[in-house]
């Protein structure tokens, strides 16, 4: 583990249209002490060159191929290729803003926490904001993150240096195992805060998983049963709790 450095861990599978953006923001930091470990999970569009191109020009940019395995499969290669103290999951599709790793970083220490993540806005393909932004609450607590994913996967900041590297369970593929992720981490920190500054910007396209709930609801109520073990009804109970507000954050 390299002290102070993050590893920005990136999926990508066919992400072409917005890959470029996506390393930009990234080389746009203004905290420059990080690795950038991309996954190529199978893509078969141009992705592959044009990351290349950026691996050539700079060395703080990592490209490992796999045979096509879904997102999580895809996050924990790049985890456990991972040098750095701090991990963040960034998908090939989403922006940063130039400040979020300092700003995260000085939220970390702020609080003397393990976990942060942050506010966000949501654009479309053209990147302009299609809803309000997500304003991130304060802080939560494993129970929170059970009734609703405050944490979107692509503001989340992780310390391993109490707790060590946290793997995604790939049993859902490329549905749920974000929102599992953070629950496991929780489970050892105990607490994670929000940073309430709009500090990125999530790409929504179309009818994305993310949106669509009748085709995450049944993985969705296999995280609380099967993963989490809170039986029948509290698995039922945390479902309506996460369908309810859904609702309300994706209709702003």
């Amino acid at each position: 583990m390299q002290k102070e450095l993050v590893s920005i861990i990136t999926p990508l599978y066919n992400g072409e249209r917005f890959v470029s953006q996506t390393i930009d923001c990234v080389l746009a930091q203004t905290y420059s002490n990080w690795e950038m470990i991309i996954i190529n999970d199978g893509s078969k569009d141009n992705s592959l060159a044009i990351v290349e191109e950026y691996v050539r020009k700079d060395k703080r940019i990592k490209l490992f191929s796999q045979l096509n395995a879904g997102s999580a499969a895809a996050r924990n290669n790049g985890i456990r290729r991972a040098e750095g103290q701090y991990i963040a999951l960034f998908d090939a599709d989403d922006l940063w803003e130039p400040f979020f790793l300092a700003a995260q970083l000085a939220l970390l220490k702020e609080k003397k926490a393990l976990l942060v993540y942050g506010s966000h806005k949501r654009i479309n393909e053209k990147n302009q904001e299609c809803l309000q932004p997500f304003i991130a609450p304060e802080k939560i607590t494993y129970t929170d993150l059970l009734k609703t994913c405050s944490i979107s996967c692509l503001t989340g900041l992780y310390d391993t240096s109490k707790y060590g590297k946290v793997y995604l369970n790939e049993d859902f593929k490329s549905l749920r195992d974000d929102h599992i992720y953070w629950l496991d981490i929780l489970k050892k920190t105990g607490i994670a805060y929000g940073n309430q500054k709009v500090i990125a910007s999530y790409r929504m396209l179309g009818a994305s998983v993310s949106r669509n709930k009748k085709k995450v609801i049944i993985p969705q109520f296999k995280v609380y049963y099967k993963c989490e073990k809170l039986g029948l009804i509290r698995s039922l109970y945390y479902l309506s709790c996460w369908a309810y507000n859904g609702y309300i954050k994706y209709n702003k």
